[in-house]
């Protein structure tokens, strides 16, 4: 059963999820899936912040969606521009005891491993996450999707291993703190993910990109929880790009 009849939904990221001015991003995406598949007033979306980064003032304050008919209530989210495990692990607790937030849909990682931590550290600090988050809301959910690796993986083994090994230890982390009542549950990459056709810069989503990423979320939350169904770039509304 859903821990609401209205799940309230909030995403959690770094610079691919809050997205730049005149982007859709996948929260969008994800938005036009969950109308379509649950109904309008068939859920919420919740967080404390709804700009979009503005690559001039390098600062999130842009609110020039692709669509400028995305509902203000829609654009919430908890996401930054250079922000990772690390800094939200200290700011979950007070958004999900603030917004109500029911369900954590969370892409986060590669920014950590690529500037602040190794794949060991990042783990501890999605660990610390969730339980923030569980301080708040003793019964929520979290879909985590795992990092996707960007152009810099393409050229730098190393970096290429850490982002292996940290998937390899969220999943672990998943598995180890699944609760029935607060429910985890690790998200399948897209595959295939082409970094010159799904990104429009080695790792910011493009518009296929956008689609997949929220397709994976999507799908996972029907595969576990039966909600809304498969993601059906077709069925949403409004059509977008």
């Amino acid at each position: 059963m859903m821990a609401r009849m209205r799940p309230s939904f909030l995403f959690v990221g770094d610079s691919m999820t809050i997205g730049s001015a005149g982007e859709y991003t996948w929260r969008y995406r994800m938005w036009q899936h969950l109308r379509a598949s649950l109904g309008p007033g068939g859920f919420s979306i919740v967080g404390p912040r709804t700009a979009l980064y503005d690559v001039e003032a390098d600062a999130a304050v842009s609110s020039a969606y692709a669509d400028p008919a995305f509902p203000p209530e829609a654009r919430r989210h908890l996401a930054g521009w250079g922000e990772g495990w690390v800094h939200m692990a200290p700011l979950v607790e007070e958004a999900v005891a603030v917004s109500g937030a029911d369900v954590l849909l969370v892409s986060l990682g590669l920014i950590d491993l690529g500037f602040y931590t190794n794949s060991a550290q990042t783990a501890d600090n999605a660990r610390a996450f969730l339980a923030s988050a569980r301080a708040a809301n003793p019964r929520v959910r979290a879909v985590l999707l795992p990092v996707l690796p960007n152009i810099r993986a393409e050229k730098d083994p190393s970096f290429a291993a850490e982002c292996a090994r940290f998937n390899a230890l969220l999943a672990q982390a998943v598995q180890d703190l699944h609760r029935p009542e607060s429910p985890l549950v690790m998200a399948a990459a897209p595959d295939p993910y082409d970094l010159r056709t799904d990104t429009y810069d080695g790792t910011h989503p493009s518009a296929s990109g956008e689609h997949k990423v929220a397709a994976a979320f999507a799908d996972a939350l029907y595969a576990a929880w039966g909600w809304g169904g498969p993601y059906r770039r077709g069925a949403h509304l409004p059509a977008g790009a």
